[in-house]
């Protein structure tokens, strides 16, 4: 029996768009209220201070607004599980970008509110309209879940900077972020032995090997949510994981240290 066809998820583009609004307002609220130390302070991030990670949270939702005002090209080039894999040849770029923008814009409320005023307007667009992505060309519906991924992230790499920081994350934000890492996995690792479990808002079927059925899975890895966004971005190895119990994982297949992180 030919093994059986993997459904393409879909996300219902009306909350993707509440979500990326609603955690974008989440920063802008958390920006606001940081002080000049905070804002000097180092990040995660190599040779960002939390400045140039505020300043980079406006350029990850001002792209909607950039790629809208190009031209349109003829038909999309990069599906949505292409996009995490299509991220790291432009990360010294994106670098250069944040911190020209951080010290262009010292004055962050206004840059904020400048992006939310362009990103309110830019969310009337047609979902199928498709943008000119540096990524590649991707359809406005598909490039907001992205835009899950990059906002729910770096809010992660913000709280992880400011002690006492304290961004919350929109549930439909975190729960796209989340689908989106895992399906990620699961065509990087295609196949059926291991059962991955990101509950509430995720399991899949990946790494080659004995498909499973029906019962308990011989090889289960489990994860709360921003753990698995965290190792699936480089933010935590396979190994501290374990070792601090962030992650369980049983059977021979279950070490998914080889395959992660998924983008950088």
């Amino acid at each position: 029996m030919p093994p059986a066809k993997k459904r393409t998820r879909t996300y219902d583009p009306a909350k993707i768009r509440t979500a990326v609004l609603t955690q974008f307002r989440h920063v802008r609220q958390a920006v606001h209220t940081l002080t000049d130390e905070q804002l000097a302070l180092p990040t995660r991030l190599p040779g960002w201070t939390v400045r140039d990670l505020a300043a980079h949270l406006t350029m990850a939702v001002e792209t909607v607004s950039r790629n809208l005002e190009r031209d349109e090209p003829a038909k999309p080039e990069l599906a949505l599980l292409d996009w995490p894999f299509a991220t790291a040849v432009r990360a010294d770029d994106i670098a250069d970008d944040t911190r020209h923008l951080a010290a262009a814009h010292p004055d962050l409320d206004t840059l904020y509110a400048h992006t939310e005023a362009r990103l309110t307007q830019a969310l009337d667009a047609s979902g199928d309209r498709v943008l000119a992505a540096r990524t590649g060309a991707i359809t406005l519906a598909d490039y907001l879940v992205t835009r899950t991924v990059e906002l729910v992230v770096h809010t992660d790499d913000l709280n992880a900077a400011v002690p006492g920081l304290d961004v919350p994350y929109d549930r439909q934000a975190l729960a796209a972020c989340t689908r989106l890492l895992a399906d990620a996995l699961a065509t990087k690792a295609p196949g059926g032995s291991t059962e991955v479990r990101i509950p509430p808002y995720a399991v899949v079927q990946c790494v080659e090997g004995p498909r499973h059925t029906r019962g308990t899975p011989p090889n289960v890895v489990e994860a709360d949510p921003l753990t698995w966004i965290r190792l699936a971005t480089g933010r935590l190895t396979w190994q501290e994981a374990v070792t601090e119990a962030k992650v369980s994982a049983s059977g021979e297949r279950a070490d998914l240290g080889g395959l992660l992180p998924l983008m950088g």
